[in-house]
This record gives C-alpha cells, structure tokens and sequence, in this order.
C-alpha cells in the first residue's frame, strides 16, 4: 500500500507540473519551490511520508546529488554556443574564480569570527555554499545556442564552472580539518589538488568530446552509421568523461561540462560561426531525423540539439527528485539560529560584494551586475559538497550543525529566487528591448 501511495504521489506531481508549466512562467513562481512545498508537505511534519536523514543516508544523496549535477554541466556546456577567444567568456571566468574566492574567504571569515568555527570547518562552508547551482538556476540561463546576453550567459558559465572550481576549497577545508593530506605548507594542494586536478578535468573532457563527437560525425556522414540513440551518446560521453577524469585525478564536473563544451564547438566551428539551421532547432526528434544526422552540413548541429534536448529532460526529473527529498528534509526544530543572521549576509552582502569587485572592468551594464549580485542561487551544487565531506569521515558533531545550515540556506534560496526570477526577468527582457 506504502509503495502504491508514493506512484500516486509522484504520478499526480508531475501531471500537475505538466498541465501548469505554462502558468508558472507567468507567476513569481518556480518549479523548485512547489517541488520544495511537496516534500514539506510528506515529510515528518506533513503526510510523514518522507524521512529522511542527510547524514546516516549521506552516502545515497553524494550519488543522487552528483549525477543531476553531472547532467545538468553537461546540458550547459551545450548551451553555451560561444567561441572561447570570445571576449564574452571573461563575465563567467571572473564570476567562478574571483569572485567564488571572494565568497569563499568572506564566508570563512563569517565563520571564524561569527560563529565560532575552526578555520578548516570555516573554509569547508565557505567551499559548500560559494559555487551557484547549474540546476536551480534554469531559469536565469540562455534560453537557446545562440542566446548570447550577458546576464543569462554569465550566469550559466559562472554555475558550470564555479561547480568544478570549489572543489580545491573544500580538499583545503577538509585537509585543515586533518582529513585530506595537504603537503608540507601546502604544496601538494597546490600541485595537485589546484593544478593539476583542474587542468586534467578540463582537458580530460575536452579531449574525449571531441574524438566521440568527430567519430560519430564521421560515421553518420561518411556511413550512415550511428544514427539515433542520442539519449545513449549524451549519457555515455557523460560517464566517460567523468571516470576518465577521476581515474587521473581530476575534477570530473569540470570535465563533463568541457566535454558538453567541446561537443557544442565542433558544431560551431562546422558552421562557420553562423546560426543553426532552424529545421535542425525544430525537427531534432521528426521523422527527418535520420536525414539530419547523416547530412554532412546539418548533421554536427543535429547532433548537439539532439543531445541537447536530452539532457535537458533529464535535468528536470534530477530537480523534481532531489528537491523533493530535500523538501522532506524541513523542519522548524532543525533551523539553526545562526541562520536567521547569515542568510540575509549572504545573499545580500558577501554575495554582491564579490560580483561587483570580481567584475571590475567586466563590460556588463549596471543593471546586469545587480541581477548577477541578486542570482547567486545555492542548489544541488552544496548539497553534493556537503555529503561528500561527510563521505571524508567529517565528524557527525560538525556534520549536523553544518548541514542544518547549508539545506536552510538552499531552501530560503529555492524560495526568495524563485519568487523574484519571473517577475525580474520580465523587467530585465523589456528593458533590454527597449535598448
């Protein structure tokens, strides 16, 4: 019976999801915040169909957590159809590197002298909370491959990367806290967790984008081979790139987006720069399909749509599983005083402060820098780094505290982004029409 309530529950979620997706586009309304009121309402408190613990299931959640943030890394790198000497790129390279870092020691700092933290765990929440979510921010990204404005775009690059690039800040807080191995003043963190983990996620991905993309183009084209099935190609370039990643010691979320990367570019570079076909945009899953994948001038563009839209389905059922969960997670006597302060210092000082110096002689207008400042969504990205230091033997009396702290800050920002992004974005795009 237990188990015939939960297909009904979820049945009756997404059917509801379905039939009001495009009411919700008109309301101060995100699909993450009903997910979220759902989980509250089954949860200990509500319908006590949920139950869950984050730390004695933290092994389960790294899992969940980790592919929807894989897939959703993916899907962005394939978004983001611009040339890498584009000067458009430096808005997120600055976005995920100095300003994550400004967040990281200003929220470290918080920690030392607000709340009484060693500098390890202090840093390692820095870490949790600094990267902003590839998965809960759908609806501030670029809305196709050839959205190129500067808020959707530096917003997407920003969460795909800053993902990859606060991992060498939580093996610092972990390896303060004595549980990673940091090398004689530090040098073996530099070397290998900063250096070398980064430059081989990256190039890991993609290397490995490329030879699959160039060799099932060449199959299609020349064959008429490896047509169809591009839910398998995405999934399986998704898996390869990460394990490859691992195996060398890299950072595999930065790998998977770089191989999204590299797959968008070769249809980039096949088309010279120019626009995709617009059958291509339209007819990805038509019956014109197989004509498509094989046509030598359509079939790169075919193949990064196809991939594309796949992902992107797949993106939302992560959403609705793990906010749904973390929704069950809500309760009253959990929420830690501390938060009452430092949510609001977050998101509304740490949070602009880092954009705005990190931005310091970026081309973005005024307007775009207060979104940017206002969009720094916290997700599935924390979640993930939060179980994974409990994976790394991180002790249950520093756990709970922290995450009671981190799952309060992700909630309040499912709620307080979702409410303003409709009705923001809509001031945002009527402004940016009328210039």
């Amino acid at each position: 019976m237990h188990g015939a309530i939960w297909f009904l529950v979820i049945g009756l979620l997404f059917v509801v999801m379905a039939l009001a997706g495009s009411v919700l586009r008109r309301l101060p309304l995100s699909t993450a915040m009903l997910y979220l009121a759902a989980g509250a309402a089954l949860g200990p408190h509500g319908a006590g169909l949920l139950n869950v613990d984050i730390y004695e299931q933290s092994e389960l959640w790294e899992r969940i957590t980790e592919v929807a943030v894989l897939i959703s890394l993916f899907a962005a790198g394939l978004k983001l159809r611009v040339p890498l000497r584009d000067g458009l790129w430096m808005l997120p390279l600055r976005l995920a590197s100095l300003s994550m870092i400004l967040t990281v020691g200003m929220v470290a700092a918080v920690g030392v002298y607000g709340m009484g933290l060693s500098w390890g765990a202090a840093v390692l929440l820095g870490a949790i909370l600094a990267p902003t979510d590839p998965v809960l921010a759908s609806d501030v990204q670029v809305t196709h491959p050839t959205d190129q404005d500067r808020l959707r775009f530096g917003l997407t690059g920003e969460a795909a990367l800053n993902d990859g690039a606060a991992f060498p800040f939580v093996m610092l807080g972990l390896g303060l806290l004595g549980l990673h191995e940091l090398g004689d003043g530090g040098w073996k963190w530099a070397a290998v967790d900063v250096v070398w983990a980064v430059a081989a996620g990256l190039g890991t991905g993609i290397v490995l984008g490329t030879l699959v993309g160039r060799l099932v183009l060449y199959l299609r084209s020349e064959h008429r081979e490896a047509v169809g099935l591009d839910d398998f190609l995405a999934l399986g370039l998704i898996g390869l790139a990460y394990g490859a990643a691992l195996l060398l010691k890299g950072y595999g979320f930065l790998a998977v987006f770089a191989a999204g990367l590299a797959l968008r570019r070769i249809e980039l570079r096949a088309a010279g720069g120019e626009e995709p076909p617009e059958d291509v945009l339209v007819a990805a899953a038509s019956a014109d399909a197989e004509k498509l994948a094989t046509d030598p001038e359509r079939a790169p563009a075919y193949m990064a749509q196809a991939a594309l839209g796949f992902t992107e389905q797949l993106e939302r059922i992560g959403e609705a599983a793990v906010v749904l969960l973390l929704g069950g997670m809500i309760s009253w006597s959990l929420l830690p005083l501390n938060a009452l302060w430092f949510i609001p210092l977050l998101l509304l000082v740490i949070r602009p402060v880092a954009v705005y110096v990190g931005l310091i002689g970026c081309r973005a207008t005024p307007a775009q820098r207060r979104m940017i400042a206002w969009f720094g969504i916290r997700g599935i990205g924390s979640v993930y780094y939060l179980t994974y230091a409990m994976q790394h033997d991180l002790p249950e009396a520093q756990s709970r505290p922290m995450a009671a702290l981190v799952l309060t800050v992700v909630a309040v920002s499912v709620v307080v982004h979702g409410v303003s992004v409709t009705p923001l974005m809509r001031l945002y795009s009527r402004r940016t029409g009328e210039e």
